[in-house]
């Protein structure tokens, strides 16, 4: 019996920094486990921000955590909608995390009466293989659509209804919540069931995580990023020119299909992605579609950096460039 005990928490699958699974079926999360919680006070302590959790289906438990600045509705008018998708390679991290919480704030606070945000808390892997996070972060957005143009079939959600602007959406995230962001916008533009209601202004792909076969970068690259889809995606056979990895590979969906006129890309000089990112825009560019793409390239700089060293000069000017890009709203 004590071997069999013992071997059941022998290591299945190790993917670090992030995550390890057991033959029990224990599943062990690394990073990101630290979590805050929404602050429905005056905002005296968040810069100006209040925040709630509302759940948008009971039957996924999926919810999203709301941030709406104080100022709101003192001119009357509505604000933009910023959908935001945490990072985490699908498998750490959440709305409730402390540096996605901290982040949020102080882009609302920021952009003071320019945005009201929703942070989406989607289905993780392992316990919820892709697409249960594409599907959720598309039901949030739809929901996010539905209760600011009033209702959603359910409870009103009153800060939606009251200060969100249904014509004047953002898709945003970082890392697998930028990737999310990418699929989200092409699922809009296919969407068969329509939502002439969403009008996307832009898409901010923050430190995208993306792949290709193409620009090879080492055959141990190639394996780590391969055995991460594997896991995200359940599917042994998993390529990693798939179209939800690989938005410039010939098996996706055409960029110029994108259903914005506004897209940036933000990547870091150290970060490994970092080319990924520099061939979507490129990509972008060259693939007949008529927006504004705009590319913010930090030298020197890892992965997500200003989540993880908020209140840097560098930090602090890439914060600029995303509140200016939704203020032009």
């Amino acid at each position: 019996m004590a071997s069999r005990d013992a071997a059941a928490e022998d290591v299945a699958v190790e993917l670090l920094p992030f995550i390890r699974l057991y033959k029990s079926g224990r599943v062990e999360r690394l990073i990101g486990n630290d979590t805050v919680p929404a602050s429905l006070d005056d905002g005296t302590s968040t810069g100006g921000v209040a925040s709630k959790d509302v759940t948008v289906d009971p039957a996924t438990n999926l919810s999203v955590r709301l941030y709406l600045p104080t100022t709101a509705g003192a001119a009357g008018e509505k604000l933009p909608i910023v959908v935001y998708f945490h990072g985490g390679g699908f498998m750490v991290e959440s709305a409730g995390s402390a540096k996605y919480h901290r982040y949020l704030n102080a882009l609302v606070a920021r952009a003071s009466a320019s945005a009201i945000a929703v942070s989406v808390d989607y289905r993780r892997v392992p316990e919820h293989r892709l697409p249960a996070a594409y599907d959720d972060s598309w039901a949030a957005l739809t929901w996010a659509v539905g209760a600011a143009c009033g209702g959603t079939g359910s409870e009103p959600e009153p800060w939606l209804a009251e200060h969100g602007d249904p014509s004047r959406v953002f898709l945003a995230g970082d890392s697998a919540g930028a990737n999310i962001a990418h699929n989200v916008a092409m699922r809009a533009a296919a969407a068969a069931e329509g939502l002439p209601a969403i009008r996307i202004r832009g898409v901010l792909l923050m430190h995208p995580y993306f792949w290709d076969a193409s620009d090879a970068m080492g055959p141990e690259l190639e394996e780590r990023i391969r055995r991460e889809w594997q896991l995200m995606t359940g599917r042994p056979d998993a390529r990693v020119d798939d179209p939800w990895l690989s938005p410039t590979s010939a098996r996706a969906p055409p960029l110029a299909l994108l259903p914005t006129q506004r897209v940036l890309v933000a990547v870091a000089g150290e970060d490994f992605l970092a080319p990924k990112g520099r061939a979507y825009y490129t990509a972008l560019l060259d693939s007949g579609w008529p927006g504004d793409a705009e590319l913010v390239d930090t030298p020197g700089e890892q992965h997500v950096f200003y989540l993880d060293q908020p209140g840097r000069v560098v930090a602090e000017k890439l914060m600029d460039g995303v509140v200016a890009f939704i203020s032009r709203a």
